[in-house]
């Protein structure tokens, strides 16, 4: 929050406080009673913000605890103790059934957790009426006595008594949302893998919330029992719980002052439009939609966005090296990570199989391999997100099996491949979150300045040049994989684990994000890598293991790991499956079905495809091929319409494409089978067959066309009435390739069609693609097992860093060695296109 914004938040609170002193003792008993009400809706507003503005939890069972502190406050009061016990036992007590509604609402969440809390609300109601010996049952409580305090009106000391719960209220949500436990739970509400990586334990965190929440609430009934004098069961109707949520989220779920603006409206507004009595409810309805319509972030929110922009403080150009010696001193205590023979199976899936290799402190270790090898599965295990199923893994003592949030405690830190940054804190926060290694600190106090100077050393030493009061969503892409970078360091890690640090990167940043890991590992870390820029691999990497199905095939320095065959082989796809070649060579029409021009295609960051240009004519098999992160799928996903072209032009026959969705290029003749088969699980093999013939306009003769499927895939016609989720990994890839033939495409887009089969699935699939070919079908293959792939195509285009540097017949291909460093980072990089064989 910047200067600006404390400073008309104070000037606001402080009219807040003047205006309820003031209506207190002028308003009349009626406006007087409806005031106190607006005030206590404020708090149980206030208590809802936690929870679902903080948290990013819901709860439409708030009216439980309302009547419950309303219950407590009574029953206290009755036996002639003071109002003033009575309100901190209330919220006590809720505090308690808040923590306990949490252990099984936090086994959920969505719909579901809002159905546990609608379940809590109507068991309490019915609680209050069956408990008659203690609540009166539905005839409730009478004779509730009102507070005192000398010749004081009780209903202006009641209001008094509103307005400071009110005020009390907000100045803790300020104080809470900027404190150690706010951003504990703001971190989990954006991004519950990313805060576990960082030592929070989100079961914690979502219970504190709840219990809070539950407190404030029950203290604002806890004043109601003396305001009303009289409560029963139907006092707390649970349409008041919808209005509670409604306050929350059309003031602006997250805002100080969010729930002051909604109490508005549901209190008032509904008062103020008492003379339209048949029309009142309409037009409060229309009036609440309408503001969800036009501020979907709620009033203050979306208000906040417009106006109140975060001031710029840009991160200091050079890094302090002393502070940043003082804060990683120490790292290179112990011996390091030590893993021996971690094994995980999903399934029938033997996701890893007894991986080893040591990484000591100071070192810079790299784990590489193919598309499905098991690198981030192997980095999932070590971070605690999977417990291996057998072996060993070692940091100072066995830490194999532990929850995340235990691990990053013990000082594993990590970032992902698609970056896990707190959108709605800023860069700063982002790192104080980082700072607090788990623990939540203080309730209301905030980060110190101490803290504050680290963290931006820590940005400094990455390389962030951006202010550092930005908000993390509005990043763009080079920046977000510095800051995680950055809030992984906060943590003080003893083992870095980066997952394709360098993903949409370009080459300079790339050589920036090297001379940082180098930096790193000089102040002790053990830095251990997956990465598929193998450039970068080579240059930084002290040792490297090579993984392929999960198993590993290599372990040493980079220039042993780049000679080795084995490694070859699992990149290139070395193989004794032979493909049935064409009888006689292509020689169809050079009048091009597909035509890409000077593509470019980014992810907000640098080009993941530079200019490509790219033929396909009828009847042809080709193949693009490169390593992992070279663009390959990214081009056919842009040529299906699932992401736009930067730059450039794609035409279909004659026709330009690239400006239409993926709807409008599928019914002109593109079909994609994606990349790990995306089946409709729950559908059978026959219905997810007759999806692919969706956007055709001639005529389907659905029987013989699917038997035309099922003689192409014979092991089908046995499954055809299954559900498609029940079947193999090879059987489910022949679905989605007959899916795409049903579509009668003009070319068929192959995805990673081998990835994760077995070579007998593999060479049954490839004997069909090869038919496919014989037959005619134009295919456009994209395939992680370049050998593999150049057996049964007529063309290649080889990718690297998203360009292409080689082009030519398959068969000239074969065996170059240009492909083999295209895949293994000994490429020139040049970047020059090689041009286009018509």
């Amino acid at each position: 929050m910047n200067k600006q914004a404390k400073a008309l938040l104070t000037l606001c609170l402080i009219a807040l406080a003047i205006a309820s002193v003031s209506m207190a003792f002028t308003l009349d008993s009626y406006s007087l009673l409806v005031f106190s009400f607006f005030a206590l809706a404020v708090v149980v507003g206030v208590g809802l913000n936690i929870l679902i503005g903080l948290s990013g939890q819901i709860s439409f069972g708030h009216i439980a605890f309302y009547a419950i502190g309303a219950y407590v406050s009574a029953l206290i009061t009755m036996q002639g103790f003071s109002l003033w016990l009575a309100l901190p036992a209330a919220g006590l007590v809720c505090a308690i059934a808040g923590g306990l509604l949490a252990i099984p609402a936090l086994r959920v969440n969505g719909p579901y957790l809002a159905m546990i809390t609608i379940a809590f609300a109507l068991v309490v109601d019915h609680g209050l009426v069956e408990w008659r010996s203690l609540t009166g049952g539905a005839n409730g409580l009478m004779g509730i006595p009102m507070p005192s305090l000398g010749d004081t009106d009780p209903a202006i000391l009641l209001a008094l008594i509103s307005s400071a719960l009110m005020l009390g209220a907000l100045l803790f949500f300020q104080l809470l949302r900027n404190s150690g436990w706010g951003r504990a739970m703001r971190a989990v509400k954006a991004s519950e893998i990313a805060a576990r990586s960082l030592g929070f334990n989100p079961v914690q965190t979502k219970t504190l919330a709840f219990a809070l929440s539950a407190l404030l609430t029950g203290m604002a009934g806890a004043v109601v029992s003396p305001l009303m004098m009289f409560i029963n069961p139907a006092s707390f109707p649970f349409t008041q719980s919808i209005l509670f949520v409604l306050a929350v989220i059309v003031g602006g779920a997250g805002t100080v002052l969010g729930p002051v603006l909604g109490a508005l409206l549901i209190v008032l507004l509904p008062e103020a439009l008492s003379g339209a009595a048949e029309y009142r409810l309409l037009i409060f309805s229309g009036l609440l939609l309408g503001v969800l319509w036009v501020a979907p972030r709620g009033l203050l929110g979306s208000a906040a966005r417009l106006w109140l922009k975060p001031e710029k403080q840009p991160a200091p150009p050079q890094a302090d090296l002393t502070v940043l010696n003082a804060f990683f001193a120490g790292a290179q205590a112990g011996n390091g990570l030590e893993v021996s023979d971690i094994s995980i199976r999903f399934g029938g899936v033997q996701a890893a199989k007894d991986v080893s290799f040591s990484a000591p402190p100071g070192s810079i270790t790299s784990i590489i391999g193919p598309n499905g090898a098991g690198k981030t599965t192997v980095l999932n295990m070590i971070s605690g997100f999977y417990a291996p199923n057998s072996g060993s893994i070692q940091l100072d003592h066995e830490v194999a099996g532990l929850p995340a949030w235990k691990l990053a405690r013990a000082g594993i830190a990590r970032t992902y491949q698609t970056t896990q940054l707190f959108g709605e804190l800023s860069v700063l926060h982002n790192l104080l979150a980082g700072m607090q290694q788990g623990q939540l600190g203080n309730i209301i106090k905030g980060a110190s300045s101490q803290q504050r100077e680290l963290a931006l050393q820590l940005l400094a030493l990455v390389g962030y040049r951006g202010s550092i009061n930005t908000l993390a969503d509005e990043l763009p892409h080079v920046d977000r994989r510095l800051v995680e970078i950055a809030r992984a360091l906060a943590s003080k890690p003893r083992v870095l684990l980066l997952d394709e640090p360098a993903a949409g990167l370009s080459q300079q940043d790339t050589q920036q994000l090297a001379a940082l890991f180098r930096t790193l590992a000089g102040y002790g870390i053990a830095v251990i890598l997956v990465e598929h820029d193998m450039t970068l691999v080579m240059a930084v990497s002290e040792r490297i293991l090579v993984l392929d199905a999960g198993r590993p095939i290599a372990w040493g320095s980079a220039a042993e790991v780049r000679q080795n065959p084995a490694v070859i082989a699992a990149y290139l796809g070395g193989t004794s499956y032979q493909a049935t070649p064409r009888e006689q060579a292509w020689r169809g029409s050079r009048d091009a079905r597909l035509y890409i021009k000077d593509l470019v295609l980014d992810y907000g960051a640098a080009p993941v495809v530079d200019k490509v240009n790219l033929v396909v004519n009828p009847g042809e098999l080709i193949a693009i091929l490169g390593a992992n992160g070279a663009g390959k799928s990214s081009i056919l996903q842009s040529l299906a319409g699932l992401h736009p072209a930067t730059a450039g032009s794609i035409l279909l026959d004659n026709e330009s494409i690239h400006h239409l969705d993926a709807s409008q290029i599928a019914k002109r003749g593109l079909a994609l089978v994606p990349e790990g088969r995306q089946m409709f699980p729950q559908l059978t093999v026959r219905d997810n067959l007759l999806l692919g013939a969706f956007s055709r306009t001639d005529k389907v003769d659905e029987a013989a066309e699917i038997d035309a499927i099922l003689r192409r895939f014979p092991r089908l016609r046995d499954r055809i009435d299954s559900p498609a989720g029940l079947l193999s990994g090879g059987e489910q890839q022949m679905v989605a390739v007959g899916r795409g033939l049903m579509a009668k495409p003009k070319i068929l887009l192959l995805d990673e069609p081998s990835l994760g089969l077995s070579p007998a699935m593999i060479g049954e699939l490839y004997d069909a693609l090869a038919a496919l070919r014989d037959e005619g079908v134009t295919l456009l293959l994209v395939d992680q097992m370049a050998n593999l792939a150049l057996q049964v195509a007529d063309r290649a285009y080889v990718l690297e860093t998203g360009r292409i540097v080689k082009s030519g017949s398959a068969e000239a291909l074969r065996g170059d060695r240009e492909l083999e460093a295209a895949y293994l980072g000994q490429g020139q990089g040049t970047g020059q296109d090689a041009g286009a064989v018509a």
